[in-house]
């Protein structure tokens, strides 16, 4: 079977977690302040906090940024759950925006429309699937409004604009380290920024608020990342790059092979983008679509529908009363996607069975 996600753990990453364990410091400690150096180092930022998983990244880096009880969020209901529920987390309330049908990412013209209205305080943009949202328009609409950026990068680990990477935009940022991202410690995420007050509120709220050895001025939760996923996260860092160029090269392998075909449109990546490939997303005709999940299922090609539902439509969402959101783009596009295979493990004659199975359907 050809999987839709494959994690590359290498010797070197079990050795690590062996030296953790015979070291006996198991908990959060020297790996963790060295993960958080250079993860720092590769953004090019002043801090990074790691933390226990992608949702608690976003937890924290909104809380601290100073989202609270009653304020308004604007972000994307094509996203994972996580994004949402970590806006809920703080009391505050989601406000959706629908997106681009060309990027999947949330659309800035609708976005400013948005923000024309009272009480926004800020945006939690998702950079999907690998490729940034258009950060310096956002930006714009941002500081014309007065609204603060807190960046949703748990798929974007070193997707960039002209350079500059993701997660460097915001006020505060958060990434995921779970085992289908680009780079993993097996579960993990953290938070960076370059204001010093948030890496503080930060780095006390992922600590049960502690401010001294027995002190604690703040409500904290134990959101530490282990010794153990930062030994693991050291190396894959190191690594991130090259898995990267990896997923690059079979995304246009995909796309070089996939663009003929009039029943389905392959990723778009604008100019100045560097598009990282966490998933590999076609949109495919509504009607063909469960056709074609079952015939690559028949070639042991696996694929994934992401997202099946905007997250408003989530029953929880509904009972919460948010379920009249109108973003018809990201309904519609709930209805066409598919993701097939592009991790870095592939082999040259996956990638061309890929392609063989997506052109033996007319």
């Amino acid at each position: 079977m050809i999987r839709l996600a494959k994690p590359i753990i290498s010797d070197e990453e079990k050795n690590a977690v062996i030296s953790v364990l015979d070291s006996g410091m198991l908990a959060s400690g020297a790996k963790v302040t060295e993960f958080e150096k250079r993860f720092a180092e590769y953004l090019g930022v002043k801090h990074a906090i790691a933390t226990s998983s992608g949702t608690t990244a976003l937890h924290t880096a909104l809380a601290c940024a100073g989202i609270g009880p009653g304020d308004k969020v604007i972000t994307t209901p094509f996203t994972f759950i996580a994004s949402v529920n970590s806006i809920l987390y703080c009391g505050a309330e989601p406000v959706f925006v629908d997106i681009d049908p060309r990027t999947f990412n949330i659309d800035p013209e609708k976005l400013e429309d948005t923000l024309k209205e009272n009480g926004v305080k800020a945006v939690l943009v998702v950079h999907l699937f690998g490729l940034s949202c258009d950060m310096p328009r956002i930006i714009q609409i941002a500081e014309k409004h007065n609204v603060k950026i807190i960046e949703d990068c748990a798929q974007s680990h070193g997707a960039a604009i002209n350079g500059k990477k993701a997660g460097t935009f915001g006020c505060a940022s958060a990434f995921s380290f779970y085992p289908t991202k680009n780079m993993t410690t097996g579960e993990g995420g953290i938070v960076v920024t370059d204001d010093e007050e948030v890496a503080e509120r930060c780095r006390k709220m992922i600590n049960h608020g502690r401010s001294g050895r027995y002190s604690h001025d703040m409500l904290g939760y134990n959101y530490r990342m282990t010794n153990i996923a930062a030994a693991i996260g050291l190396l894959q860092l190191r690594k991130l790059d090259e898995f990267n160029e990896r997923r690059i090269a079979n995304a246009q392998y995909l796309s070089e092979h996939l663009s003929d075909l009039d029943w389905l449109n392959i990723p778009f990546v604008p100019e100045g983008f560097l598009h990282v490939f966490h998933q590999y997303t076609v949109r495919i005709e509504p009607s063909k679509r469960d056709m074609v999940v079952e015939h690559l299922k028949t070639k042991e090609i696996d694929s994934a529908i992401i997202y099946p539902l905007v997250v408003y439509r989530q029953p929880i969402y509904e009972s919460l009363g948010f379920g009249n959101g109108k973003c018809l783009v990201a309904e519609q596009i709930c209805n066409e996607v598919l993701s097939l295979p592009v991790h870095p493990s592939l082999e040259n004659y996956e990638l061309d069975m890929i392609t063989a199975a997506m052109k033996d359907i007319s």
